[in-house]
């Protein structure tokens, strides 16, 4: 039945499994979509197959868009990674140029296909690193606009982009996915990884993160070993 089904973006991250998740806990058939799009943290397309095995997800697709060919971020390939801290009053280097724009079309894409008029994305704007497309009147403006664009939405179909944890911090979120008994030792979320794959520690992703665990009152299952010593 097409009533429950959404389509998910599932990136691999720590964000986009906790969406996913509550998706789930809301009763919807989950139908995942992760974009290949040319990032240099290409790691988190195999956390994403994780968390959509662990999901129990009906369906999980990968797109390739090679954002990358632009060019215009840090993410993927021009320029550096930056390892100084957040720095709220800027836009980093590691915006990826209308990367969430791309990614919704695509889900709008898949749902209105799929019969399915929920859509559930993981982005924040509290504990982000400034990206114009994770505010709360972005996520208003893409479902105004999946309204006027698809042949569902003008014979009466309402669209609805779920974005369950914009207003929360990155500490909340953590005790969210928690409550959900969620493995975040599945997720990466790093945008330099290590050569054996595991955090750099010092990227605006791994801060964030860090702190959210710390702010939870938490451990990161992720710099944690098997002796249970930290990395």
């Amino acid at each position: 039945m097409a009533g429950n089904r959404s389509v998910v973006l599932l990136s691999g991250g720590l964000d986009s499994y906790t969406a996913a998740a509550i998706a789930r806990e809301q009763g919807y058939e989950l139908y995942a979509l992760t974009v290949k799009y040319g990032q240099r943290h290409a790691r988190e397309i195999l956390a994403a197959r994780s968390v959509a095995e662990a999901l129990a997800v009906k369906s999980h697709r990968e797109l390739a868009v090679d954002l990358g060919s632009f060019g215009g971020s840090a993410l993927v390939g021009d320029g550096e990674i930056p390892k100084a801290g957040p720095d709220a009053s800027t836009i980093p280097v590691t915006y990826v140029p209308a990367r969430n724009t791309v990614m919704l079309s695509l889900a709008l894409a898949w749902a209105e296909v799929l019969g399915a008029f929920d859509i559930f994305i993981g982005v924040n704007a509290l504990d982000y690193s400034g990206y114009p497309d994770c505010r709360p009147e972005y996520i208003a403006a893409f479902e105004r606009l999946a309204a006027l664009a698809t042949k569902a939405g003008v014979e009466g179909g309402r669209f609805r982009i779920h974005a369950p944890l914009i207003a929360m911090t990155k500490a909340e979120i953590i005790r969210r996915g928690t409550a959900l008994r969620l493995n975040y030792g599945l997720t990466h979320s790093c945008y330099d990884p290590l050569p054996d794959g595991g955090p750099c520690g010092r990227c605006d992703s791994c801060v964030i993160r860090a702190r959210g665990f710390a702010e939870a009152g938490l451990v990161d299952p992720l710099l944690v070993t098997d002796e249970g010593r930290g990395r």
